[in-house]
């Protein structure tokens, strides 16, 4: 039986792509531009890529200046920092001075609260602007990872998270849990602030700085009534990937009404 050919007609073939005439305009202006003008002509794409990376390239700062120092600027977009410190109004007030100075930057920031100590009348006080934020309050340190990963995704700019003090809600979450909120840091240029009474994140931080002792700051004196003004918190930093760790500063802070 001898075989019978098959044949299928698919209509006419497709017409190629035209040239996308921006590339090729693009190309003719650099050919006509001397080496070291060409460089600095870019199409809408690369100039968006470049923004991002200047953008990545940046620090958000806590407005609190021995600590940004210490940081080597302030929080670094796409990395996550680590503040511990036991049972002291040095971590919150770090964590209300970082969301209101992002969100007075024009950032969008996330308060994660799992110590369930934010009082949205103090903070508005102390600069933040609450319709820049987002605040979330979980029920256990699981759901606090887990909402830190899933909002972190979303595009914010600086997520907070404050797990409280000791002892803390909820089992003690996996390393590989901290491995990827690094990673998700990382990949959407978050600046990220893990507020907790002792290390958690281990190797997934790019800083880790710890709080060593405080002392008050009295209005008054001799035997009038004092009025607590502030502290003074000493700042060691443990852990730096690009700084060597061991330095002391100390750093004024004031008081914001919490206990973590």
């Amino acid at each position: 039986m001898s075989a019978i050919p098959l044949s299928f007609d698919f209509g006419p073939s497709p017409l190629p792509s035209p040239p996308d005439p921006q590339r090729d305009d693009v190309k003719r202006l650099r050919a006509s531009l001397a080496a070291t003008v060409a460089a600095k002509v870019m199409n809408a794409t690369e100039l968006i890529r470049a923004l991002d990376k200047v953008r990545r390239d940046e620090s958000i700062p806590t407005t609190l200046a021995p600590l940004d120092a210490l940081l080597g600027g302030g929080l670094p977009r796409g990395k996550m920092v680590e503040i511990t410190g036991r049972r002291t109004i040095g971590r919150y007030a770090i964590a209300m001075s970082a969301l209101a100075a992002a969100t007075t930057m024009g950032e969008a920031a996330v308060l994660v609260d799992l110590g369930d100590h934010f009082d949205p009348a103090l903070a508005e006080e102390n600069g933040v602007e609450l319709q820049r934020m987002l605040w979330i309050r979980p029920k256990t340190l699981k759901q606090a990872v887990m909402s830190v990963e899933m909002i972190t995704a979303t595009g914010f700019q600086l997520v907070v998270l404050d797990v409280g003090v000791h002892p803390i809600r909820g089992r003690r979450v996996p390393d590989a849990a901290w491995v990827r909120l690094g990673r998700t840091a990382e990949a959407s240029g978050a600046a990220m602030l893990i507020s907790t009474p002792y290390p958690l994140t281990g190797t997934a931080s790019e800083a880790v700085v710890s709080l060593e002792r405080a002392r008050a700051k009295w209005l008054g004196k001799g035997k009038a009534p004092r009025v607590l003004a502030g502290t003074s918190m000493a700042m060691r930093l443990e852990k730096h990937r690009h700084m060597k760790p061991g330095t002391v500063v100390s750093c004024p802070l004031s008081v914001v009404g919490a206990a973590s």
